[in-house]
């Protein structure tokens, strides 16, 4: 653990350079939520990321603010963050531009994660698979450093926040020129444990969602 803390703070601050300008004034960083079309739900658990970046602060030596912004998608703001999340229940619709702009953002060094928080799947995913149609989509193995990077998850899977339709939780991930730019939960929902102002669940479950999304932030921001 000591080890991966010293190589935390060494690389965070090289890491976010290629997408963090207009921060670079201010000795924390903020991560945004995505406001899409379509009339899905992108500001459902509104608690979900101040929870998860209180719950890491404690944990790692991270320099991030635990007010995060709403950007949209088609906006040249989501240049200014390192680390988009996006989540919801149903519908989302995105354009050409809006398409281009995300392709852009995470060329240069950002990074999306996606949370089916039930409904979304059948609309998002053909989405994500488009982003970079080139490269593949898969299911991440279960010996992916985001299982095990701070805290073991032994079977090599997202927790299981939330049953759904009874699938075993999935994470699936693209990745562009030897970087993992995307990484998407599905049967799983983990913003819903990170919520948990807002959603009731067993405290273990609770601890799991929060754990995976200490690997989550680290790994997105030590591996450039």
């Amino acid at each position: 653990m000591k080890h991966l803390l010293a190589v935390f703070i060494f690389c965070l601050p090289f890491v976010l350079v290629p997408v963090l300008e207009a921060q670079s004034g201010s000795d924390e960083f903020r991560i945004a939520r995505i406001q899409y079309r379509g009339g899905g739900d992108w500001y459902s658990s509104p608690t979900a990321l101040t929870n998860l970046i209180r719950f890491t602060k404690e944990r790692v030596p991270i320099r991030i603010s635990e007010r995060y912004d709403d950007v949209q998608l088609g906006s040249r703001d989501i240049f200014n963050y390192p680390f988009l999340y996006m989540t919801g229940h149903g519908n989302i619709s995105v354009n050409d531009a809006e398409m281009q702009n995300l392709r852009n953002y995470l060329e240069n060094g950002g990074f999306l994660f996606v949370d089916d928080d039930y409904g979304f799947d059948q609309y998002v995913r053909p989405i994500l698979r488009n982003i970079f149609p080139e490269e593949s989509f898969f299911e991440l193995p279960a010996s992916h450093p985001i299982y095990n990077i701070v805290y073991n998850f032994p079977e090599g899977r997202p927790p299981k926040v939330h049953e759904h339709d009874g699938k075993p939780p999935q994470a699936f991930a693209v990745y562009r020129n030897g970087r993992m730019v995307l990484l998407y939960t599905y049967e799983s929902n983990p913003a819903d444990g990170w919520a948990f102002d807002e959603h009731a669940n067993p405290e273990e479950i609770t601890r799991a969602a929060l754990e995976f999304g200490v690997n989550l932030l680290v790994y997105a921001f030590t591996h450039p």
